[in-house]
């Protein structure tokens, strides 16, 4: 059975993974008939918001301890994942990729990103392995692959439909770091059959559950098919 990790960066959408999209690529990848594996960092979240107010909280959670909610405690350490072990990886969004795998949400595409992360993702293109990047984790991947030789078309959404996000400036940021970004609606994905890897715009957009869904699926469905 094929492994299809699944990588996780916390538990809600405004400081961690989208559990619509976290629980939607599961799904999809049981369907397709391969076996996730879920993992995160082991760091602390950049921080804690009440998903009621959008107010900061005053306390701390580990990125690594949240995202096992989501995965009900079956969940690795990205420290002992590597490309060799996966056939394939999906990247759910959430606003824990551009905040506690990179900073993007605070320093554009300038800000760091985790290096363990960094290097899964540069070793799995490498090796020639699908990537799906889902929602704002395209940015992610922008970030993974900036200074190296690979230059990836991704996509994030469209501003030619409506997106409570600014589609053309994470657009801008992330062709700023050397990679092609694409406009597509929800109801599509962008496939880069040269370095196989998959974006699908997923909540970057104002869509419904269903349209997420389907989003979702279409994007594994393309992973499997690129494997």
């Amino acid at each position: 059975m094929k492994k299809i990790g699944v990588l996780l960066h916390g538990n809600g959408v405004f400081d961690g993974s989208e559990i619509h999209e976290s629980v939607f690529t599961l799904l999809a990848i049981a369907e397709a008939g391969a076996e996730a594996v879920c993992f995160a960092p082991n760091v602390a979240q950049h921080h804690v918001l009440n998903h009621t107010t959008g107010e900061e909280m005053p306390e701390t959670r580990n990125v690594l301890v949240e995202s096992a909610r989501i995965a009900r405690g079956n969940i690795k350490d990205i420290a002992d994942v590597t490309a060799e072990v996966l056939d394939g990886l999906v990247m759910p969004g959430g606003f824990g990729t551009a905040k506690n795998i990179t900073k993007w949400a605070f320093e554009g595409p300038q800000g760091p990103i985790l290096e363990s992360v960094k290097k899964l993702i540069v070793d799995l293109v490498a090796q020639g392995k699908p990537i799906a990047g889902l929602c704002m984790s395209p940015t992610t991947i922008a970030k993974a692959l900036e200074g190296t030789e690979y230059h990836a078309h991704l996509t994030v959404g469209t501003s030619a439909e409506a997106s409570p996000y600014d589609i053309a400036a994470i657009s801008a940021g992330m062709e700023s770091i050397g990679q092609v970004a694409d406009m597509v609606s929800v109801r599509e994905v962008v496939v880069d059959p040269q370095l196989k890897i998959v974006t699908a715009p997923c909540y970057m957009m104002e869509a419904s559950i269903v349209e997420v869904r389907d989003n979702i699926k279409q994007a594994v469905e393309a992973l499997v098919a690129l494997m």
